[in-house]
């Protein structure tokens, strides 16, 4: 058979892969977050996750958005972002949910077991993001307060961005600033971690997940020899993701006394 026989084989094979590539590098950063999700819709108890990685996630892949304008990069990291932003709002919906809803039955508990004014000192309060508080900052009672916070962050930034669009050195750093805005995606999670002093409702295959990700990224970065930046963000994320993982071992096989914070409720809130 002559090697040209073979290109109607070859080129929709190579067609293929790439569409394959290119889909697993859209939605392969949502996979991590699917059990996570599902954990917490299972057991409707959110303490384990802290909502700092929506956070981070979507001022990253804003600032990524935003960078686009400067410098096209390659369509499917651009679509990735778009599909992760409307992922971390889903996780964000669900974590405000189950946590209203489980200060309700609080509430409601106590009016069984308490008089009216017990009743009314234990009634959690309404938390507004018109209220700018910055240490009710990220615990808003309302899924459409985070909604109108990331609109605000998007106005602004798009708005400084328009201003600043001609200055290779303000694209640059806008790029540099989504990099590594993404790179600090797990050292929330291992503050919470921390301050529970245990690992207790965090979905271990999401850590698991979020190194197998980052390591196979950081390697592909260096054997690649993309920007210098990139490769020390992507080992910083490694490091994170080792962390939490250790933190994993620590906590399961040495259980530690959590910490109280009986002085300030609403800290030992995931979100």
């Amino acid at each position: 058979m002559e090697p040209g026989g073979l290109e109607w084989l070859l080129v929709p094979m190579q067609q293929l892969v790439s569409w394959g590539a290119a889909g697993a590098m859209v939605f392969g950063g949502v996979v991590p977050y699917i059990p996570q999700y599902r954990d917490i819709r299972r057991t409707q108890n959110a303490e384990g996750f802290s909502t700092y990685v929506c956070l981070v996630l979507l001022v990253a892949n804003i600032l990524r958005i935003l960078f686009w304008f400067g410098r096209h990069f390659e369509s499917p990291l651009l679509w990735q972002s778009i599909i992760m932003i409307i992922t971390m709002l889903l996780m964000l919906k669900l974590c405000t949910e189950v946590r209203v809803s489980n200060e309700l039955n609080v509430k409601r508990r106590s009016f069984a077991a308490a008089d009216s004014k017990d009743e009314e000192i234990k009634a959690p309060p309404k938390r507004s993001y018109l209220d700018f508080d910055l240490n009710y900052f990220w615990h808003w009672s309302k899924f459409t307060d985070y909604v109108q916070c990331v609109l605000t962050f998007t106005g602004v930034t798009g708005y400084i961005t328009y201003l600043w669009l001609d200055s290779s050195l303000f694209v640059e750093t806008l790029g540099f600033l989504a990099v590594f805005t993404e790179a600090m995606l797990g050292v929330p999670q291992l503050y919470r971690n921390y301050q529970n002093r245990s690992t207790e409702g965090m979905s271990i295959k999401m850590v698991l997940m979020w190194t197998s990700g980052d390591t196979f990224k950081t390697v592909y970065f260096i054997l690649n020899q993309a920007p210098f930046q990139f490769s020390v963000c992507g080992l910083l994320q490694v490091f994170v993701d080792i962390a939490i993982l250790l933190q994993v071992y620590l906590y399961s096989h040495y259980p530690q006394k959590p910490v109280s914070h009986t002085a300030h409720p609403a800290s030992t809130k995931a979100l």
